[in-house]
């Protein structure tokens, strides 16, 4: 039993965290993916500990949670906000809790329609469905409006459909995210929830048959949920037609050092080299505090620069500062959707000092020339660590409240649960994450490869929907190869959040390691079918196909072009189609 007072603490977090779920509109959680949510997907415990305080800080400044004279916790979520997709209701298709036992539980799967363009009576109308993958489904609306579906609907007279995950939004089939619960959250129960969908369908307001495989349908998705694209054409070929998976994830890995290491070669030359130097830096600072000494109280010091000097473990400080690097994948050719943060760390760690700024000289000198470097707090350090930390400090230590050390931000085990189950409904942590199938093994990442959360779940259900592709973001393994994470990021660190967030349950318990093998045997690298398309791009774009503008002409001319080519193929899979 918690003491009262943690008790309390829980129960606030909880009602803040729940009340900042309830205010968010559909607008904003567009966002959710490039921002805080982020931060579990491809950081993990730290990403936990960031998201934790930022919707800490959210809910108080907001008053979204008031105490009650009785010490009760009332959420006050304030206004509805305005549903900004009005021509899209939400829909519920009833689902199994279990597609492969009989337990007479069923639970509401949300989707959403477009028929926009829809062509009634045409014996081949096309099914467009795209799968929400690892979020809320109100975040892909835009899809359906704007997004590959509108597009691929308005050239074909389809019908574009919008269908929400399993435990995702509102599609939650358990009263509760305790471990025991999750064990329906698997690769084959969500492929088999896509496939009822499919079979059984009956749109509101359709009076035609559009259920396959009576009609053809194409199945989209993006990284996890283009995952689930490809292997719908795999497992469900009757059902599906067609599949383009975008950045989908095929292959499955556990130190996925390689993303990191893209992004690496990607970013701008001059901003690379200066986080190289400055994780370099603050690698050997460590190292040599270790051995103790006159050099023991480094550590102190280093860390006190990003505000830290009170954070114990140097596995947990290192962490925390890889989250500017979460921000990379949330870049986007639209700027109305894009992230800026990434650019904005960069621009930020390359400044030079005020009093160094007017010389062209010590701007382009290599990192730790001797006219960069900047004596403060007893440490002589190139100014780019001393800018890291100002970073670092102004953007996610100052989330920590006045009344609570670094040091308690860190995750307990209940905290950790708590934010992780809450965050599985609220936003886009969860899933396990791969590799694309164009990536091949001696660049891995280098077409679109980003991670999604740190857990895996496994046991006697083999494709779990948490081991989908299962990585854990690590240092290289070549101590001499460049990094811009520290070398203490091991696979060790990285899976020790797994066993705090999911204690074991009465029926389920996560395993040491996930089950890599049961993903790969889908497809992996050589996953190939007939009409499955597999769209990726350089430099670490993630599914850029999936966004659209409103008008097509205004797209980039490189987005454009695929959206052309998407069209040209779509077409010519439906003049393959024989009812």
């Amino acid at each position: 039993m918690l003491p009262p007072a943690s008790r309390k603490s829980l129960l606030t977090l909880i009602l803040a965290l729940s009340a900042s779920a309830l205010s968010v509109s559909a607008t904003t959680s567009k966002r959710l993916e490039s921002s805080t949510s982020n931060l579990i997907r491809v950081l993990g415990p730290q990403g936990v500990n960031i998201l934790r305080l930022d919707a800490k800080q959210k809910a108080h400044t907001s008053n979204l949670f008031i105490q009650e004279p009785t010490g009760s916790y009332n959420i006050n979520p304030g206004p509805e906000p305005e549903d900004p997709f009005p021509e899209f209701p939400a829909y519920y298709f009833e689902q199994p809790l279990d597609h492969f036992n009989a337990t007479n539980q069923y639970f509401g799967q949300r989707y959403w329609v477009s028929t926009r363009h829809y062509t009634p009576g045409s014996p081949n109308t096309p099914v467009f469905v795209l799968d929400g993958g690892e979020t809320s489904g109100e975040d892909r609306l835009p899809f359906l409006d704007t997004g590959i579906v509108d597009i691929l609907t308005a050239a074909t007279g389809g019908v574009g459909v919008i269908l929400e995950h399993r435990y995702y939004g509102d599609s939650i089939p358990v009263t509760n995210l305790s471990t025991d619960s999750l064990r329906w959250l698997n690769n084959d129960q969500a492929a088999a929830d896509s496939a009822n969908f499919m079979a059984n369908v009956k749109f509101p307001g359709i009076d035609e048959d559009l259920t396959a495989p009576g009609k053809p349908w194409i199945y989209y998705g993006g990284s996890y949920a283009g995952a689930r694209a490809a292997h719908m054409r795999v497992l469900y070929p009757s059902l599906v037609f067609g599949a383009i998976a975008s950045s989908g994830v095929t292959h499955a890995t556990l130190s996925n050092w390689e993303y990191m290491d893209i992004i690496r070669t990607a970013m701008e030359p001059t901003c690379a080299a200066h986080l190289v130097g400055a994780v370099e830096t603050i690698d050997n600072i460590l190292a040599m505090s270790r051995q103790g000494g006159r050099r023991a109280g480094m550590a102190k010091m280093l860390k006190g620069l990003f505000g830290l000097a009170s954070l114990e473990h140097d596995e947990d400080f290192v962490s925390l500062l890889e989250s500017p690097l979460g921000s990379w994948q949330a870049k986007n050719w639209d700027p109305a959707v894009g992230s800026t943060t990434f650019d904005s760390f960069c621009a930020a760690l390359v400044k030079p000092p005020f009093h160094l700024a007017s010389s062209p000289s010590v701007v382009d000198a290599p990192f730790g020339d001797e006219r960069r470097m900047v004596n403060e707090e007893g440490l002589l350090l190139d100014y780019a660590v001393f800018n890291y930390a100002k970073f670092v400090r102004e953007k996610y230590v100052s989330l920590c409240p006045e009344d609570m050390t670094v040091e308690q931000a860190r995750p307990s085990v209940i905290s950790v649960n708590v934010m992780l189950t809450l965050t599985l409904v609220v936003s886009s942590s969860a899933l396990g994450h791969t590799m694309t199938p164009n990536t091949r093994k001696h660049h891995l990442t280098k077409n679109g490869v980003f991670g999604c959360s740190k857990c895996a779940l496994s046991g006697d259900i083999s494709r779990q929907a948490f081991s989908y592709g299962r990585s854990f973001h690590t240092a290289p393994p070549d101590q001499n190869h460049p990094r811009i994470i520290s070398r203490l990021l091991d696979l060790a660190y990285e899976t020790r959040i797994c066993a705090q967030a999911f204690p074991p349950g009465e029926h389920f318990k996560v395993p040491a390691l996930p089950n890599i093998t049961a993903v790969n045997a889908l497809g992996d690298f050589e996953i190939a079918a007939d009409r499955l398309a597999i769209i990726d791009g350089e430099d670490g774009v993630h599914h850029y196909d999936e966004f659209g503008l409103r008008n097509i002409e205004d797209e980039p001319e490189e987005i454009r072009k695929i959206h052309g080519e998407m069209i040209v193929f779509v077409m010519d899979w439906l003049k393959q189609w024989k009812a």
